[in-house]
């Protein structure tokens, strides 16, 4: 793959690199040869990227020729939105007050070259800012007011470095495209790069060990080069072609915008932003399915002006959801009054919505795992003991669950996989866990969930590696259908 490092004028770039050539933006833009490329990394490194500018043009272009650029015009966006400085200050808030907590004064400006400064105490707040913006060059202005927030973030010019950091920018450039994931390599052409997103500190992650070894050998086995990456390699998206979420996901955290960024950059992402958005919210969960009139158990989209309704509608007790509840954590029931007022205060403070729903009572929910908008594998996943939930925190550790039964496709209902994959098609053809529950011949969904639990020993127990390799080979087929 060749490396292109677009810049105003050449002369602003001081370095020989394998691989890698360096031209003008102007010729990027207007020559033939440029756009005829097909496996080319872009690098743009042009002064500005003000809309409609030739930095602007140097990425929408690359983009529309299908090559990997970096920034990419949604970073180039990120970085013009007023709320930006804020939203980073909040997620990085701990690193940041710890960073720069020896400073005196109340201004403080950390220049970021290639995910580095030129002080090492900020190499790890560099490194974070980096992965979060994925611009090459940039500066922040942090400010203090009885804690330091950021206040603005800016591009740095090629010609403006100053010249005392040159010597480090340099140094820092020459590392960063000396790395692998820059070059050709001698692999196969048929290989690509497949990233697997974790946590190795979740304690109740999509897939256990022994799954995960399992995805890494089906990936291995229809052509994926692997790697397991964390939150700390949001940076190394680039070097990917698609990339896997094992890690819970929600919409205001990391593995939201890993999987929008992955997105942009042009990577297969399973579960993609979108599936994220659209599952992780049950307000728009219940909105959805009541507009496909699809059978749920009776709901009510709860704010300050209607709570009085909730008993009234649903009767006690009923069961009350945060909007991006998971593994039954933020869904309570109540079975008094004076409780669902307490709970509705407390969940209130939380959401300006949440949700409301009648108390429905199975022995188990139905799971449906379904891929490419087809059923790929069912479970019954019974209570926990003496609870109403499948999973129980606050039970002792051998029964925060119930027991599972993996049953193959054809012995399932007919109803349960219609309404299983009614709901899922409605959020798009990724991977999804759909829950649902059945009384007598009525099935009714409880939500439809991107990035479903796949555990050896559970939801594999029919299948086996079968569906390990089902999922590899839909990733690979939807490479390469990007790829025509």
């Amino acid at each position: 793959m060749l490396n292109i490092i677009v810049v105003n004028n050449p002369k602003d770039w001081q370095l020989t690199l394998t691989d890698t050539e360096v031209v003008s933006a102007k010729n990027y833009l207007t020559d033939s040869r440029f756009a005829e490329m097909r496996n080319a990394r872009v690098f743009n490194l042009c002064r500005s990227y003000r809309y409609q500018g030739l930095g602007y043009y140097v990425s929408l272009l690359a983009e529309a020729r299908g090559q990997r650029v970096i920034p990419s015009t949604t970073t180039i966006q990120d970085l013009k939105l007023q709320s930006i400085p804020r939203i980073i200050s909040q997620e990085l808030e701990d690193l940041i007050q710890k960073s720069l907590s020896k400073l005196k004064s109340d201004k403080f400006t950390l220049s970021v070259y290639f995910g580095k400064n030129v002080a090492q105490q900020y190499e790890i707040l560099s490194k974070q800012l980096y992965n979060i913006l994925q611009a090459p060059l940039f500066k922040v202005q942090f400010v203090f007011n009885k804690k330091w927030s950021i206040q603005t973030i800016n591009t740095i010019p090629l010609n403006e470095i100053p010249e005392h950091h040159r010597p480090y920018f340099l140094e820092f450039a020459k590392s960063y495209f000396a790395k692998k994931r820059f070059h050709n390599t001698k692999m196969q052409k048929t290989l690509y790069d497949l990233a697997i997103l974790v946590n190795p500190e979740e304690k109740t992650p999509p897939s256990n060990k022994r799954a995960m070894k399992r995805f890494i050998d089906a990936a291995e086995d229809v052509g994926f080069r692997t790697k397991i990456i964390t939150k700390d390699d949001i940076a190394r998206i680039p070097e990917f072609d698609a990339l896997f979420i094992r890690e819970t996901t929600q919409v205001n955290h990391h593995t939201y915008r890993t999987a929008r960024r992955a997105a942009a950059e042009g990577l297969v992402v399973i579960d993609d932003p979108k599936s994220i958005l659209r599952c992780a919210n049950k307000v728009y969960l219940a909105e959805l399915l009541t507009k496909a009139k699809i059978n749920t158990p009776k709901t009510l989209i709860v704010h300050k002006d209607n709570r009085d309704l909730v008993e009234q509608e649903l009767g006690l007790p009923c069961v009350l959801k945060l909007p991006e509840a998971a593994f039954s954590q933020g869904v309570v029931k109540v079975s008094s009054s004076e409780a669902l007022q307490k709970a509705l205060d407390d969940y209130l403070a939380h959401s300006d919505l949440i949700i409301a729903q009648q108390y429905t009572p199975t022995d188990f929910d139905w799971r449906i795992g379904i891929m490419d908008k087809k059923p790929l594998f069912a479970c019954k996943y019974h209570m926990a003991k003496n609870h109403w939930q499948i999973y129980n925190w606050q039970g002792k550790k051998t029964d925060t669950t119930g027991m599972a039964d993996t049953l193959a496709i054809d012995k399932v209902p007919e109803a349960v996989i219609t309404t299983a994959l009614k709901a899922a098609n409605l959020i798009g053809d990724s991977l999804y866990g759909v829950d649902l529950k059945q009384i007598g011949d009525k099935v009714m969904i409880i939500e439809v969930n991107d990035n479903p639990s796949v555990d050896t020993g559970v939801e594999d127990e029919v299948l086996g590696d079968a569906l390990y390799a089902t999922i590899m080979k839909s990733i690979l087929n939807r490479i390469e259908a990007k790829k025509k």
